[in-house]
């Protein structure tokens, strides 16, 4: 098995029969957050929003924007009848930094090195993918790629990618990044157990750097069986709280 060099043992995830599975993670970030003109826009208070989580409609998507909404605990969902909508659903999903589940096979397939992991080498070519859902429709707009990307060139906003050995890429996740808080926006896959990997992947570099709240947003069948579960909008408004005084360095 090839160990990560330079990664936090403590960091590293066992799968379900006990077996340590590290993923060896060649990190890309380029910068540090960089500063930004205060958003021109003022959110409602999250507490207000009701238990599907639309809170708003309008303002836009700059990075300013996107980061305060992210900060005060909402998230841009564009719908097809309108594109600026944000949301802070109760109850929020959220994945334990210490209760991933790693199953047996997907251990072997980490510990087998099949898979080429990245962070930040891919960030607009990973959103691009997960627009790609055969059998549902999409919410990632060309403004909303905009945006992040821009965020991503900014330092704010992060990638996780999957390669197979002949170099494509096989599946990856995105996200955004305030203090020590990742909210978790999409993910796909083209193979199987890519973007199970690239959520392993994530987990581990979060407990290396020390990011204290990875939010999913959602629950899904998917993440669900990953190991994320549900809390309250209060609950989540008071860890996020603590978690955006934080300050980590994505860069390691």
């Amino acid at each position: 098995m090839a160990v990560p060099q330079g990664s936090d043992v403590e960091a590293w995830l066992c799968d379900s029969g006990g077996r340590l599975a590290p993923v060896a993670i060649d990190v890309r970030t380029l910068c540090a957050p960089q500063p930004m003109p205060p958003c021109p826009w003022r959110f409602p208070d999250a507490r207000l929003a009701p238990p599907n989580g639309l809170l708003a409609e309008g303002a836009d998507f700059a990075p300013s924007t996107i980061v305060a909404a992210y900060g005060a605990g909402i998230f841009p969902w564009p719908h097809e009848d309108a594109e600026y909508l944000w949301f802070s659903p109760d109850p929020r999903a959220i994945v334990p930094l210490d209760g991933l589940h790693v199953s047996r096979r997907l251990g072997r397939t980490i510990r087998s090195g099949r898979f080429k992991v990245t962070v930040d080498a891919a960030f607009e070519q990973v959103m691009r993918a997960c627009v790609v859902r055969p059998h549902d429709g999409t919410w990632i707009t060309p403004r909303l790629i905009e945006g992040y990307t821009t965020l991503h060139h900014l330092g704010w906003a992060h990638s996780v990618e999957v390669w197979d050995p002949p170099g494509e890429l096989a599946g990856g996740l995105y996200g955004v990044a305030v203090g020590a808080m990742f909210g978790a926006e999409s993910m796909f896959h083209r193979q199987r157990d890519a973007s199970k990997v690239a959520v392993a992947a994530l987990v581990q570099h979060c407990r290396e750097i020390g990011v204290e709240l990875l939010d999913v947003q959602v629950l899904n069948e998917h993440t669900e069986s990953l190991g994320a579960v549900q809390i309250g909008r209060d609950e989540y408004l008071g860890r996020l709280a603590a978690a955006v005084r934080g300050s980590v360095n994505w860069q390691r």
